[in-house]
Order: C-alpha cells, then sequence, then structure tokens
C-alpha cells in the first residue's frame, strides 16, 4: 500500500497534509506568456489530493494559480486550499480589505477561504494592522477559516497577537541553509500555539543529489526563479564550498535510510519543534514527486543523524535578522536581487510640509488625537537635522496598540518612527540618539531588544529611564534625533 502524508490539526475539526504542495512556479511557467490549460491542471491537482497531498497554498500573485485551484474546488474533491494576498502598503480600509478577499473567493470558486494568509512589504506603513483586523472580522462572518501571516518577524508576529488577533500559521522560510525560524520564532511559537508553515525546504533543488559534488552553476545560465533566489542563501552562509559540506552530510544519511539528499533535508524540517508542515513546489503537469515525498514518512532522524547534520551546519555563517527581513532591508534575498528600489515606489507613509515663515523648516503629523490637541509635531526637520517627538503606540486617531505590552508597543513605535524620519527625507541608519522612557523598569530588556533589533547595527546614542507615569495606557514612549548629513 502506497505511504501516506502524515496529517496535522491547525484547528480543530481542520487538518492539513504534513506536505503542502505549493503553486508558485504556476507564476514561473506563466512568466513568457505561455497558456497554461488550467483544466488540465486541476485534474493534476486531484491526483495529488487523491495521493493525500490535499493541501494547497497559493496566492493572489501566483499567476492563475488561484484560478486552477478553483476549478479543483468545482471538482468537490475536498482538500485544504490556502492563499495569500500581497497589497501594495496603503490605507486598508473596509471596503479595499473586503474586495481582496471577495476577488480571492471568486477565483477560488468557494464561500469561505480555509486560510488566509497576509504579507506586508514595509511595517513603517501601518496599514497592516487594519488589514489584519478586518480580515478577523470576515472571519468571524465566516468568509475566512483561519488567518495566517507569511515573512513577519517575530515582533511584528507578537504585536498582533498582543493586539488580540488570533493567527494559526506564519509561513517562513526554513531549511539547512536558513535556520533562523529555528530561534525566536519557535520560542514564541512554544508559548502562542502558532505554526509555522516552511518553505524553501529544498532550496530551489539546491539540496538534492544534482549538486552534490558539482561545481556551482553559471549564475547566467540560471533561469528558474528558484534556483536563483536560493544561490543567494548560499552565497550568505558561506559559499559554495558550505553547501557541499551539507550536500556531504546528507547523503551519508540518506544513504544509511535507503533515501535522498531531498527526503533528508525535508525531514530535517519537519522535525523543528514549531513546524506544522512544508510547502514543498510543483510544477503541475510538467513532473510529480508525490511518491518520493511519501517516503518522509517512512522514517525519522535518530541522534547520530543530528549529530552529522549538526557538524555541516556548525560551518555555516547565520543568515541575517529575523524571518522575512530578506524582503524588506539588505541583504536581498529574493529573486529580484536587491528590493531597495521596489520598496522605494512606495508612497511615503506620512506628508511633510515646510513651515510658515521658517525656511528651510518642514514638519510632519500622523493623524494622533494629541498633535493638534497639544500643539506640537510628530517631526521636524531643521536643515540636516531631524527631531521626533516622543512617541508612543498610538495607532490612527487614537487606538492604542497592544495595551499592556511593552516589547510589542516598542515595535509598533519604532515603525513609526521610522515612517517620520524618512517622510523627512532621513533613515533609520541616521538616527544619532534615542530616549526611552518606561512606565516600568522591569521591561527594561524586552524594550532594549527591540531597540536593538532595530537600531543595533547603528548603535546611536541612547538614554533609558523608568518614568513615575506616563500619559494614556501606554507602556512605553520613545523619542529619536537624526542627522541627515552630519559634520565629521
Amino acid at each position: 500500500m502506497p505511504l501516506k502524508p502524515d496529517r496535522i490539526a491547525l484547528a480543530p475539526g481542520f487538518e492539513i497534509s504534513r506536505i503542502v504542495t505549493g503553486l508558485w512556479q504556476i507564476a514561473d511557467m506563466e512568466k513568457d506568456g505561455r497558456q497554461l490549460d488550467l483544466d488540465a491542471l486541476a485534474l493534476d491537482m486531484r491526483a495529488y489530493a487523491e495521493a493525500g497531498f490535499d493541501s494547497f497554498d497559493m496566492a493572489d500573485h501566483y499567476g492563475s494559480a488561484e484560478d486552477i485551484a478553483g476549478r479543483f474546488n468545482a471538482m468537490q474533491c475536498g482538500g485544504a486550499i490556502f492563499t495569500k494576498w500581497c497589497p501594495a502598503p496603503g490605507p486598508m480600509t473596509s471596503a479595499v480589505v473586503r474586495a481582496a478577499v471577495a476577488r480571492a473567493k471568486d477565483r477560488l470558486q468557494t464561500e469561505k477561504i480555509d486560510l488566509m494568509q497576509l504579507h506586508w512589504w514595509m511595517f513603517q506603513h501601518p496599514g497592516w494592522i487594519d488589514a489584519m483586523k478586518e480580515l478577523a472580522a470576515l472571519q468571524a462572518e465566516g468568509q475566512i477559516g483561519l488567518l495566517g501571516l507569511t515573512n513577519f518577524d517575530t515582533g511584528h508576529l507578537r504585536l498582533l497577537h498582543d493586539h488580540g488577533i488570533k493567527l494559526a500559521t506564519n509561513q517562513v522560510c526554513l531549511s539547512l541553509l536558513d535556520r533562523r525560524a529555528t530561534e525566536d520564532m519557535t520560542a514564541f511559537c512554544a508559548a502562542s500555539g502558532l505554526r509555522l508553515l516552511a518553505y524553501g525546504t529544498l532550496a530551489g533543488g539546491l539540496l538534492s543529489e544534482k549538486w552534490l559534488g558539482k561545481p556551482p552553476p553559471d549564475p547566467r545560465n540560471v533561469s528558474d526563479w528558484s534556483t536563483m533566489k536560493y544561490l543567494r542563501f548560499v552565497e550568505q552562509i558561506g559559499g559554495w564550498r558550505v553547501l557541499q559540506a551539507i550536500l556531504g552530510a546528507a547523503a551519508e544519511v540518506s544513504r544509511k535510510h535507503g533515501l535522498y539528499i531531498a527526503n533528508v533535508a525535508t525531514r530535517w524540517v519537519l522535525e523543528q519543534k514549531a513546524v506544522a508542515a512544508v510547502i514543498v513546489g510543483a510544477r503541475l503537469g510538467e513532473r510529480q514527486h508525490r511518491d518520493a515525498n511519501a517516503r518522509l514518512f517512512s522514517f525519522v532522524l535518530d541522534a547520530e543523524d543530528h549529530e552529522r547534520i549538526g557538524h555541516a551546519l556548525a560551518q555555516t555563517t547565520r543568515i541575517p535578522g529575523d524571518c522575512g527581513d530578506e524582503y524588506r532591508r539588505p541583504p536581498f534575498l529574493t529573486a529580484s536581487g536587491d528590493l531597495s528600489h521596489h520598496l522605494a515606489s512606495f508612497p511615503k507613509v506620512f506628508a511633510a510640509q515646510d513651515v510658515p515663515g521658517k525656511p528651510g523648516r518642514r514638519r510632519l503629523d500622523t493623524g494622533s488625537i494629541w498633535e493638534p490637541l497639544a500643539g506640537y509635531s510628530r517631526a521636524v526637520r531643521i536643515g540636516d537635522r531631524i527631531l521626533v517627538s516622543g512617541t508612543t503606540a498610538t495607532h490612527g486617531a487614537g487606538e492604542v496598540v497592544a495595551p499592556g505590552h511593552a516589547a510589542s508597543q516598542a515595535v509598533y513605535i519604532l515603525d513609526k518612527i521610522r515612517a517620520a524620519i524618512e517622510a523627512l527625507g532621513g533613515t533609520m541608519e541616521d538616527v544619532v540618539r534615542t530616549r526611552i522612557y518606561l512606565r516600568d523598569q522591569k521591561d527594561w530588556e524586552e524594550v532594549s531588544r527591540v531597540h536593538g533589533r532595530v537600531l543595533g547595527h547603528v548603535r546611536p546614542a541612547n538614554t533609558l529611564l523608568e518614568v513615575s507615569g506616563l500619559i494614556g495606557n501606554y507602556e512605553v514612549e520613545i523619542e529619536a534625533e537624526a542627522i541627515v548629513e552630519g559634520n565629521e
């Protein structure tokens, strides 16, 4: 009898395969204008479901993936459909969010999306909180089953959790090359009950026999996006020599179990504590690896296996930052490479304006109820100097973000400070001083860690104080100063 993939419950009554079939390669298959037979590919999806691989992941920008899944849904084969919404940063009104969900439901031919995941390009634009609040409202109405995220770092994931948004999953890169998700992210998952959906487990096919003992490919001859992307990861961890050490160790383990390197690499990810499932890409209608993937559930890695793999991993350089950072800051480890121009194309969050009668002086407001009431600006630029007022976790006109949670409020505050500085022509790299005011000194370390994650590479002067009280229901307030063109 053929092996069937293991299953796991993401929520009561909602089980998925621990191998999720990813449809991102549909976009790659269509990138040169090729017209796909959507009905035929839906039949291929049914073959996956009949083999036990009945969980599928896609997104609004994966070409015709949602349309293919809609045809699959029309066959009433069952299964679980995950999709993603990846909007450009901007105001996330109820109408905007509901239109996106309606569009996805229409393409998927369903009344209820099993798992809707949000990807957000730039956290300094606070619209992602509004988007998640509206998605939660749609979930309460029965239009969405579970809510998830894609490529969120631990701090912003925790912020949503502390703000009362119930999340089921976060989809992140996790492989023998990229183990960031096994650190703070896994600790948060253990505390919150959230689970990870891991992608990139085979590093675009680089973690396979095909590359064992072989020279690196010429990047000029690499045409598929996935391999382009993960060659950048290889460079970050130490280069081709380090990859060969990992492949060698995985090959030894695979021979011991009578399997393939890909089986070992994927099994290693499946055995990570926070991982609910791994996402394995499929080129529907072209080739399938269902039988090979099913073999993942015929063995487990023993202590000797982990020791052998761990010895190879010890030679690697850690991928910088936290999960998802590769989409938002250098090094940009994406198929397209440097995304700075893409990110710069989005409108600034706040609009700066000249101060009447003060040549060379500019200021901005953020919409807080306190700014006009108390008669101050969120930030002011005078020449090359930018001064940012004491900033709290005030969302929109007056909503307090993550009440009672100092670290999450600090995450939101530093995003808002970044948006203010950028609107006045600076960057966080220009920050030379910060001052942090805490309601309770017991929060000093977790708030300091948030500060360090954002500004640790800049190392501005800093003052940290406990104060007798902060106005409003806030745990922390932060102010900042930046010099865009400082004197040496």
